[in-house]
Order: structure tokens, then C-alpha cells, then sequence
């Protein structure tokens, strides 16, 4: 009996050492930028492309945004409207509409996408798909009506669109499904895959310096990954209309990036690295990890929270002066930004204009000059470190009312001066409240200052720390957590927002700020457009009520800047 288990054993361990030995001698599949040519702005890859297009097939969150009136405002906007023209030319060039049937059927598992020009949307399309399966397909039941190519050893098809002479070519070689906009795309992307190209003539797109220093940089590659040659993106009319950040000034600092999404069932998780132009100036220790150490003091109550290291004393000043010590009356900046065509039915005023008076001049509100404050010249000479404002909301005593809370803490190199602190403060606040002395008068709390007054404002000084809050429940909570022991790493920026606890809130608040708007639009014979905050954005609030809290992380490192942004899904 003994050795028949020792003649088993010994057997086992030869097959384990054999099945090792085969794997290790069987050749991983290369990756899909081999196959891909030069000259892309955009690659973006799937290691499941096919589970990715059913997960969100079948999403609740699919079927809810189709009906919210976020989706109804995109289905008018600009964007969809062009992406539409582009659907209905590539359905005439290659008489297949590119709806979600066709998108199925030729979505294999790991699959790229390489994007050469944003305007006209030239692509190279190609997948890892079993060839009984491509053939299966509608584009290939119809190969007929196409005209055949070669490239490669291998046979592609080709048709054009006679008015719009936009082209589409697809082919199938082994189990790789390949489909694009051009000809000679399809036809390098071929011989690429056979290994006979003249290499002074097509090269890949792992050959480019965008490509090699933005992978070299990231980690391993998430469940989607996209590349992105941002020297030719940037510049772009197209990217310049439809980013919807529109930092483009702050973009254009940046060669490349990557970013790599991880999925899991509670978590989506993004990995990005931007690769800047040019060495950055050298950073002052000290800023990174006040910055990091800040974020121990966000109270669990946050609804969002923002820590920057080294901001600047104008920011911090104009931190303070919006968000605590009351934004006084004045002409509103001059917009940076072009105005959009509002497109009417002609209508060139309503009802409620009949109350407007046209016989008397516009009354201009007094602005108080704060140029020359003492909180300004305040933080001019102190050498600040790194900032944290942090935000909640919550329903008043009587459940009507959403108030809106905040708080700001400051991180200086040095200890502040409480009493110069306090009296720059009221130094500030009291044309606005009085004209003597009442109501601006500090009260001694536990570890903290309050005026005395109905104006909410709190100070407290700790050593390094200048803590301000218009809420004494918010600082007080803060002031809990100094005996907490930083558990973040030195960071540039973090900033997290607590969608769960502050979806109801948004909702409620937007929905009172919206209702004239929202009355004055219900009128009889007007168009009915969504309200932006109340219907517009609550809708989408509401599709993605599953997803509990975003956070983010920016980090630098010599010449490239890392950042994390986390998605936690509560169901």
C-alpha cells in the first residue's frame, strides 16, 4: 500500500514539473500595441472587452440613466449630435448600423482601440475573437457588397461610402477580428500581424516616445487601459470644445498619460500618471506631508473634502473670505468662458419681465475693499504649507431648510499668532456687522474661540494649526481628531466626497433653488428644458446612488505626476 501512494505521489509531482515546463515553453500572446500602427493620439484596451460590454448591458444603472433627464439632455447636446453624424456615416459606408447588436457581436475578450483623428473618428479597431464567432457576424455574412484586399497573406475588405467617401475596412486573420476608417490602417495593422513589414516604413505604436515613457511609468495594466498622446491631443479644437474639465491651460504642462481602471465588486479603482513636458521646479520639504497629515482631521460627518499642499496665500485668502467670512456684495468677475447659443423658439422675454424697472439706473451694490486687509497681509508674511477646507450639509431644526457648513484649516511652517489671527478676523467682518463693537467680541469655548454675536464663525489655534469654521459642531469635531495618527502618504492633493450621506441633501437644496426657474419653464408654450441642478444633475446623482464615496490622491514623482481616484460602490 505504501508504494502504491509513494508511485502516486512521485507521479503527481512529474505531471505538476511537466505541465510547468510546457507552459513556460509555450509563448504568451503578444500584446495588441504590437499589431497596432503608428501615428495614434489615443489607445485604449480591454483585457475583456466582451464582459465589459455586458456588465453595463445589463446594469440597472444603464436602464435608469436612459430615462433620466441627464440622458435627455445629452441626446441634445452637441457632443451626440456629432457622434450620431458618425454613426449614420459609418452605417452607409459599411451598411451596417453600429448599434449595440453589432457592438456585441463583434466584441471578443482582449481588444484595442486606436484613435488617429478625433474630428473625423479614424480608427483601428481589433479584438481577440475565435474566427467561428467572427464569422458569425453581420459584417461578415455581408463581406459580398465589400471590395476584397490583401495585405499580409491575409484577404480584407473594403467599402466606401460615395457622399460622405468615408471608408470601412474589416478583415479576419486566425482568431483576431480587425475593423477601421481607413484602408491603410487595416491594411499596416496585417502585415504588422505577419512580421513582414519594412520597418523604416510602418513602425507601431510602441515606437513612439509617448507611448514607451507612459508605460514605463505605469504599473500593470487595469481591466481597461487608455494612453493618450496629450502634445497632439491638447491642441485639438475638438478637445478644446468637448472637455469637459476645461482645463486646458493646465493640460498643456503634459506629454502623455496612462490610465488603467481596476474593477472589483466594491470598488472601481484608477491609476493615472501624466508625464510633464519639463523638469519641475524643485519642491520645499514640508508641504507634502502637512498636506497628508491634514487629512486626519476630516470629521466622519464630511460630506467633501479638498487638502492641497503649498497653495498660495491669495487662495487661502480667498478660501476663507468665500466660504466663512460672508462673500461681500459686488460686481460678479468677468466670465473666461464664451457663451453658449441658446437655440429658442423666439421668445424674447416672459411675464415677470413686466416688473422690471427700465426708468431708473441698476442699483450698484457697495464692494468693501479687502485688498489691504489684515487677514491678507496676515497670510502674505506667514509661509502656509498646505490647506483643508472641508463641507457638510444637513437639515435645520425644523426640517426645512438644507444648511451648508464649513471649515478651514491652515498649515503654516511656523506657530500662528492666535491674537493676531482673531483680530484680523473681526478686523475683516466688522464693516459688514457693525459699526461698534457689538457682535465681534471672542467668547472662550472648550479649545476653541466664538464671536459673540448672530455672525457663526469659530477660530481655534493649535501650534501650527489655524482652524476657522462658521459651525461649532464641525470644528469641534476636527479639533477631536489631533490625537489621530496620520495614515496617508505625502501627497500634492486629496480629495474625497461623500455621495451617500449627501445625495438626499443635494436633492432637496437644488430642488428649492431651481423652483422659480422651474415654474417660469412650465409656462404654456414654451419648450420645457430640464432644470440643470434639480432635474439634470440630481437624475444623475440618482442613477449612481450605488456608488457611495469618490476619493482622490495626486502624488508627484521627479518628472511625473500619479494619481488615484477610488469609486466605492455600497451595493
Amino acid at each position: 500500500m505504501k508504494r502504491v501512494v509513494i508511485f502516486f505521489a512521485i507521479a503527481l509531482v512529474c505531471a505538476a514539473v511537466g505541465r510547468a515546463a510546457y507552459q513556460a515553453a509555450v509563448s504568451p500572446e503578444p500584446p495588441l500595441s504590437k499589431y497596432v500602427p503608428a501615428g495614434s493620439l489615443l489607445y485604449l484596451e480591454a483585457q475583456d472587452f466582451s464582459s465589459l460590454l455586458a456588465d453595463w448591458n445589463s446594469s440597472a444603472q444603464k436602464q435608469q440613466w436612459i430615462a433620466t433627464s441627464n440622458y435627455e439632455v445629452f441626446s441634445r447636446s452637441r457632443l451626440f449630435l456629432r457622434l450620431k453624424g458618425a454613426s449614420d456615416q459609418f452605417a452607409a459606408a459599411a451598411g451596417v448600423p453600429p448599434n449595440m447588436n453589432f457592438l456585441s457581436q463583434v466584441a471578443g475578450t482582449r481588444s484595442a482601440l486606436a484613435l488617429y483623428d478625433i474630428g473625423n473618428l479614424e480608427f483601428l479597431y481589433v479584438t481577440y475573437l475565435p474566427s467561428a464567432k467572427s464569422m458569425q457576424t453581420t459584417l461578415w455574412q455581408t463581406r459580398a457588397k465589400f471590395e476584397p484586399r490583401s495585405a499580409g497573406g491575409v484577404s480584407f475588405y473594403v467599402r466606401r461610402d460615395p457622399e460622405s467617401q468615408k471608408e470601412v475596412a474589416f478583415a479576419v486573420s486566425g482568431d483576431y477580428l480587425l475593423l477601421a476608417t481607413r484602408e491603410d490602417l487595416l491594411a499596416g495593422a496585417l502585415q504588422l500581424m505577419s512580421g513582414s513589414q519594412d520597418r523604416t516604413k510602418d513602425r507601431t505604436i510602441e515606437s513612439e516616445p509617448w507611448w514607451s515613457q507612459s508605460v514605463a511609468s505605469a504599473g500593470p495594466a487595469g481591466d481597461l487601459r487608455m494612453v493618450m498622446d496629450l502634445e497632439k491631443i491638447v491642441p485639438s479644437p475638438y478637445f478644446r470644445t468637448y472637455w469637459a474639465q476645461q482645463n486646458i491651460t493646465d493640460m498643456k504642462q503634459y506629454s502623455a498619460a496612462v490610465s488603467d481602471l481596476f474593477r472589483s465588486s466594491k470598488q472601481y479603482r484608477e491609476e493615472r500618471v501624466l508625464i510633464r513636458k519639463t523638469q519641475p521646479p524643485p519642491i520645499i520639504a514640508g508641504g507634502l506631508e502637512a498636506a497628508a497629515d491634514l487629512v486626519r482631521l476630516i470629521p466622519e460627518s464630511a460630506g467633501i473634502y479638498e487638502t492641497k499642499a503649498y497653495p498660495s496665500a491669495d487662495s487661502c485668502f480667498d478660501l476663507i473670505e468665500t466660504k466663512l467670512l460672508a462673500p461681500h456684495l459686488g460686481p460678479a468677475p468677468p466670465s473666461e468662458i464664451a457663451p453658449q447659443v441658446q437655440l429658442t423658439s423666439g421668445e424674447t422675454g416672459t411675464g415677470s419681465d413686466l416688473e422690471t424697472r427700465i426708468d431708473r439706473p441698476a442699483v450698484e451694490r457697495p464692494v468693501t475693499p479687502q485688498s489691504t486687509s489684515a487677514l491678507k497681509e496676515l497670510f502674505d508674511k506667514t509661509q502656509i504649507l498646505a490647506s483643508l477646507q472641508v463641507q457638510s450639509t444637513g437639515r435645520d431644526q425644523s426640517g426645512v431648510f438644507i444648511r451648508m457648513h464649513s471649515a478651514i484649516v491652515l498649515a503654516a511652517a511656523s506657530d500662528w499668532d492666535e491674537a493676531a489671527v482673531q483680530s484680523a478676523l473681526t478686523g475683516f467682518v466688522r464693516p459688514g456687522l457693525t459699526a461698534s463693537e457689538h457682535g465681534v467680541a471672542w467668547q472662550q469655548k472648550s479649545g476653541y474661540s466664538e464671536l459673540d454675536g448672530l455672525w457663526p464663525l469659530t477660530a481655534s489655534v493649535r501650534g501650527k494649526y489655524l482652524l476657522v469654521a462658521d459651525d461649532p459642531a464641525l470644528i469641534e469635531a476636527m479639533l477631536a481628531n489631533f490625537n489621530h495618527k496620520p495614515d496617508v502618504k505625502a501627497a500634492v492633493f486629496v480629495a474625497g466626497f461623500n455621495h451617500e450621506r449627501e445625495r438626499a441633501n443635494f436633492a432637496r437644496f437644488s430642488g428649492v433653488v431651481d423652483r422659480p426657474s422651474l415654474a417660469q419653464s412650465n409656462m404654456p408654450g414654451m419648450d420645457r428644458q430640464p432644470q440643470f441642478f434639480s432635474e439634470n444633475m440630481a437624475s444623475l446623482s440618482s442613477t449612481l446612488s450605488g456608488i457611495s464615496a469618490e476619493r482622490i490622491m495626486v502624488r508627484v514623482d521627479e518628472d511625473k505626476v500619479l494619481q488615484t481616484v477610488t469609486y466605492e460602490w455600497s451595493r
